[in-house]
């Protein structure tokens, strides 16, 4: 990956009514977002990519679940984006009914900060 502009993820129309286009930092978070909200099976041409972390948010929480979610997500981010990111840590916290997870992740390309760390929460589950 070279520094520079990549297409937005989620696809979107930018205020020029052309696709929009975003720097390194936003593009790179958007590869975890899509590696963490896709499930394996969901694209034809990779059928293996993605996390499957969303069959588990409705799965009970408690400790085990919090241990498995964290060894899941962390195989996946390091097989899909282990190239263009470092994975520093997974953690997962399992409160009531809600799972929530936080990745902390070093860029690893040009254009992107490189060696600065950066951290992505996704929370899931019922309130």
């Amino acid at each position: 990956m070279t520094a520079g502009r990549h297409v937005g993820f989620p696809l979107r129309v930018g205020g020029r009514g052309r696709t929009a286009l975003v720097g390194d930092e936003e593009y790179l978070r958007g590869l975890v977002e899509a590696v963490l909200f896709t499930r394996p099976g969901e694209r034809v041409n990779r059928p293996d990519f993605g996390s499957g972390v969303d069959r588990l948010v409705f799965a009970p929480a408690g400790d085990e679940m919090a241990h498995a979610t964290r060894a899941l997500v962390h195989g996946a981010l390091q097989r899909w984006l282990g190239d263009l990111v470092q994975i520093d840590d997974v953690r997962v916290e399992a409160v009531d009914a809600q799972l929530r997870v936080t990745v902390s992740y070093v860029p690893l390309v040009a254009g992107a900060a490189v060696g600065e760390r950066r951290s992505l929460t996704v929370v899931g589950g019922t309130p």
